[in-house]
């Protein structure tokens, strides 16, 4: 009987125990409900017409053909762009602010941005919908390595267990187009997939100012299927150290290829590669925080026409 009494005690304290607070952090403009309008006006001999191009940041318009670092705090930045090749202002958007509920969200497409000016030029350039933590360098002058152009991830401390969000996504199953504009337009075999992920990094630099990096903690995903609504809180686990032995590990999710490592500034003030050479120890404190979504995942200028992202309220969970 006494044997009982202690037991049912144990049991009645253990389940009036409260279970370990989990901690839901937004990101900063990630609820997606303030944008920034950007008015541009392309060159005469592209037609002269006014363009818009979308900015996430502190609501407000901006007129005329002006670089753009994100504003009031906000640490996103996205493919939409503000291009100046030869002279020639060209803009493209492939991400919208759209109406969801009583608030809005982003609309990552993948499509053929063009250009067309008689006697000179007829180009088709296939673009991706892209978000991410960053800055992108503009005006763009090339369409020569496009990662170059990408000051990609934040300053961060933290060891999250995963990135939360809200999703929508309409996937074709067509195969995927290849469009660079200089060359002809070629079709590939296979489908294209949007993508989500989190990268955490340890970056130091050398005397020379280059920047080396190990990756310390990885959430990826791969998302084909249509969702006939909004997948809400959606998260992607965050695995830390050396995750090549995991269970759950694809090939996608390895480390950063030299060849399409992304940008930063060094302490000289010159933005250049962050070459990610190893897998950090899993207990290790980042120093960046690489987050992006986008309607592709393959190479630059390659993705299914139509293929669309919707995303929203992103947070860190911990």
């Amino acid at each position: 009987m006494k044997k009982s009494l202690i037991l049912a005690a144990v049991i009645a304290a253990a389940t009036a125990m409260p279970a370990m607070a989990e901690k839901v952090v937004p990101i900063k403009f990630g609820d997606m409900d303030h944008w920034v309008t950007r008015n541009i006006k392309e060159s005469a001999v592209l037609g002269g017409n006014t363009k818009t191009v979308y900015a996430i940041g502190p609501t407000k318009t901006i007129n005329g053909a002006k670089a753009y670092v994100p504003e009031g705090g906000s640490p996103w930045a996205s493919s939409n762009v503000y291009a100046k090749v030869m002279g020639i202002v060209k803009t493209s958007n492939a991400v919208f602010p759209e109406a969801r509920g009583t608030g809005k969200c982003a609309k990552l497409t993948t499509m053929l941005e063009k250009a067309k000016a008689i006697g000179m030029i007829n180009i088709e350039v296939l673009v991706s919908g892209s978000i991410f933590l960053g800055h992108m360098i503009e005006p763009i002058t090339s369409s020569k390595n496009p990662y170059s152009k990408l000051d990609m991830g934040v300053p961060f401390t933290g060891r999250p267990t995963a990135l939360q969000f809200d999703y929508k996504l309409l996937a074709p199953l067509d195969d995927r187009t290849q469009s660079t504009g200089f060359s002809a337009k070629k079709t590939i075999l296979g489908r294209d997939y949007a993508e989500v992920y989190i990268i955490l990094q340890r970056r130091w630099e050398d005397a020379k100012g280059n920047i080396h990096a190990a990756r310390v903690g990885t959430g990826r995903r791969r998302l084909g299927a249509t969702t006939k609504d909004w997948m809400n809180g959606y998260r992607i686990p965050v695995w830390y150290g050396d995750i090549t032995k995991h269970q759950g590990y694809q090939n996608y999710m390895g480390l950063i290829p030299k060849s399409k490592s992304y940008s930063a500034y060094n302490s000289k003030g010159k933005l250049v590669p962050v070459v990610e050479e190893k897998w950090d120890d899993a207990n290790a404190t980042p120093t960046h925080m690489l987050v992006m979504a986008s309607s592709g995942c393959g190479t630059a200028y390659v993705g299914t026409i139509g293929m669309t992202l919707w995303v929203d309220n992103f947070a860190l969970v911990y």
